[in-house]
């Protein structure tokens, strides 16, 4: 969530192998389900017509938050190929409440805790590799993808069985996509320092599994840093 995807979404489809006949970037098909064993691998392809030889998907962020998906997603598209999309941990907390803030919700104890946990990646990464390969999984990293947009393009669309060469980004360059309708919440250095601490274990552990990410495009993994 706050990470970029819709924004990373709209280059990934100009490419013509990719068919968007569903117009769906995030799907949210397994938000509500309770058991594993109820979700039904044809109600999922439903969502996903395509022509033979082109590609198609979604990208819901809340996938990796729920523990309950990863499980779910390997019954019903076990070959299926995973983005992931991450950005500083504290600012995407930060934009994460703005967000919320804007569509209504107050800034309440238990709405700060649900952002923070929302920036656990390691633990949502570990859980997603339970049921998923590492080689499955492609991690990229939002501020990356901000500075090099051909390249990690490139990337992604090698990593998805798509020729770069073929890709079309026409002349759309923006990197911001719905963006937050409300100004990030101020952050006080004390509380800054609190959630930044709070965070370093995850954050490490995230590093270990993904050792491809640079800590030195995130602010908050300055002390993860040699």
């Amino acid at each position: 969530q706050r990470s970029g995807t819709s924004w990373w979404w709209s280059r990934i489809v100009c490419h013509p192998g990719v068919a968007l006949l569903n117009r769906y970037k995030e799907v949210h098909f397994f938000d509500h389900y309770g058991r594993v064993a109820d979700v039904e691998p044809a109600e999922y392809h439903r969502y996903f017509p395509r022509p033979p030889g082109m590609l198609a998907g979604e990208w819901t962020p809340r996938y990796i938050y729920d523990f309950w998906t990863p499980p779910m997603l390997r019954r019903v598209a076990p070959d299926a190929r995973l983005l992931v999309l991450l950005r500083d941990p504290v600012e995407r907390y930060l934009s994460g409440l703005a967000f919320a803030t804007g569509l209504g919700f107050p800034a309440s104890p238990a709405m700060l805790h649900y952002q923070y946990e929302r920036s656990l990646y390691g633990r949502q990464l570990q859980t997603l590799l339970t049921h998923f390969p590492r080689e499955r999984v492609l991690v990229l990293q939002h501020e990356r993808c901000v500075a090099d947009i051909p390249g990690q393009a490139r990337r992604t669309l090698e990593f998805l069985g798509l020729d770069p060469a073929d890709w079309r980004p026409g002349a759309a360059t923006a990197t911001r996509v719905n963006a937050s309708r409300v100004a990030k919440p101020p952050l006080d250095a004390a509380s800054r320092s609190a959630l930044e601490a709070a965070l370093a274990a995850d954050l490490s552990d995230l590093l270990t599994l993904c050792p491809e990410l640079d800590p030195a495009l995130w602010p908050s993994a300055a002390s993860l840093r040699g």
